[in-house]
């Protein structure tokens, strides 16, 4: 395997790892734009975005697109997050320069008809209709807005109804001017690629597409410290006519390059990672309190979360949250056993050379050690870092996790002040 990166003219950058002996290919095109970023006047238009880059360029129409990559056998889809979009396909090696084309002829040339907009406008209302249906997915939204506040990153990714009510096609339009430029693109592609070839490919895009791309241009810098202020937990409840509640409890995390990543990996896992982990065993497997109960971290350029979940009865609530913040006192009191240290290390290092099985997570792989990271780590570096984990630095970083606010959501058919009574009950 071997990984390149190159800065063509314009700061337009292109990372590829190639595999040998591969037959798929997976391309991206991302922009280092996200919910985030947006201002006033804006909100929603990344999402916008997302899908009106499907709806056509100058020499495309919609069907032109899908038809493309359906009659090859393959897929294209996009994602927005709070930091970036990106716009994505999984094609035969042979048919990487149609992907390609067509994805920069999208990141270069969408119209963004005033039709357009309308009827995706409904589309998306619809999408956010389907999410709020989901307790879980209401209650993640709810978790980061508790958490950061009146932070960019506090915002839901897709905007709300009000926001996608609101915001005009002149905003959208606005915003791509903005954002999609060429030293903000980053291209990567994992496995069947020759990386001249590609690059070659991602120039000829761009200048089709009418991008002037200086020579003397720098790619965009990386993004800079805005990182939210550590507030004080929030009790957040959401009453939802549901037949059982979601809960999550929890704070701030780790930034996504903290020297502590690979620590905080440790500790979920052992916590909440999997059918052995702590809460596993405690709420599920010993107390028969919920179906779904886990932890998680997630992590930004310059701030992060961490929570534990669960889903239950209701009239489990309470009980369910002090057994997990039990859980959560005891590691940061008494640590973890060398066994749950050891299991720990062997699932991790597991899953990210399975993972990497995935042609997908090779491309994002890329993209992430761009836009976030500024270096790309081999994986005999990460499971090297991984091993080197103790269990004293497990300790170590629950405790300082846990002296941080923390708050608690939750969604489910209760009416009452919840979340707050129970997370004062739990400072």
């Amino acid at each position: 395997m071997r990984v390149r990166r190159t800065v063509l003219p314009g700061g337009l950058r292109v990372l590829t790892e190639q595999v040998p002996a591969t037959r798929s290919v997976s391309v991206s095109a991302t922009v280092g734009d996200g919910s985030r970023d947006e201002h006033h006047g804006h909100f929603g238009s990344t999402h916008f975005l997302e899908h009106l880059l499907f709806k056509g360029t100058p020499s495309r129409s919609a069907l032109d697109i899908a038809s493309a990559f359906d009659e090859v056998g393959g897929d294209a889809n996009a994602a927005t997050g709070k930091e970036a979009t990106t716009y994505y396909a999984r094609v035969l090696g042979s048919d990487l320069p149609m992907a390609t084309a067509v994805l920069l002829d999208m990141v270069t040339s969408a119209v963004i008809r005033p039709d357009d907009v309308e009827l995706e406008r409904g589309v998306i209302l619809e999408e956010l209709a389907m999410a709020d249906d989901d307790p879980g997915d209401v209650a993640d939204e709810a978790f980061a807005t508790a958490v950061y506040g009146a932070h960019d990153l506090g915002r839901p990714i897709g905007g709300t109804p009000d926001t996608i009510r609101a915001v005009p096609r002149e905003a959208i339009w606005e915003h791509y001017l903005g954002a999609y430029r060429s030293a903000s693109l980053v291209v990567t592609a994992a496995r069947a690629v020759d990386h001249d070839e590609l690059c070659a490919m991602v120039t000829e895009a761009a200048v089709a597409g009418g991008w002037e791309l200086d020579p003397s241009a720098a790619p965009a810098a990386r993004r800079g410290g805005d990182s939210p202020p550590l507030e004080g937990g929030t009790g957040m409840t959401l009453t939802r006519p549901t037949e059982h509640s979601t809960l999550i409890l929890g704070g701030r995390g780790l930034e996504a390059a903290s020297a502590n990543r690979f620590t905080l990996s440790v500790l979920n896992s052992v916590l909440g990672g999997g059918m052995s982990s702590r809460l596993f065993q405690e709420v599920r497997e010993k107390r028969g309190l919920a179906y779904s109960v886990y932890s998680f971290a997630s992590s930004h350029t310059d701030a992060g979360l961490f929570g534990l979940s669960a889903g239950c009865a209701p009239e489990q609530v309470a009980t369910v949250a002090a057994v997990m913040a039990e859980q959560w006192d005891r590691m940061a009191q008494d640590g973890i056993t060398e066994r749950e240290l050891l299991r720990a290390i062997g699932q991790l290092c597991g899953s990210l050379v399975l993972g990497l099985d995935d042609v997908g997570a090779r491309a994002s792989r890329l993209t992430r050690a761009e836009l976030t990271f500024g270096e790309l780590w081999s994986v005999e570096d990460s499971l090297e870092s991984l091993r080197a984990v103790t269990a004293e630095e497990v300790r170590v970083l629950a405790g300082e996790l846990l002296a941080r606010p923390r708050s608690l959501v939750v969604v489910g058919p209760d009416e009452s002040d919840l979340a707050a009574d129970l997370l004062y009950g739990l400072s």
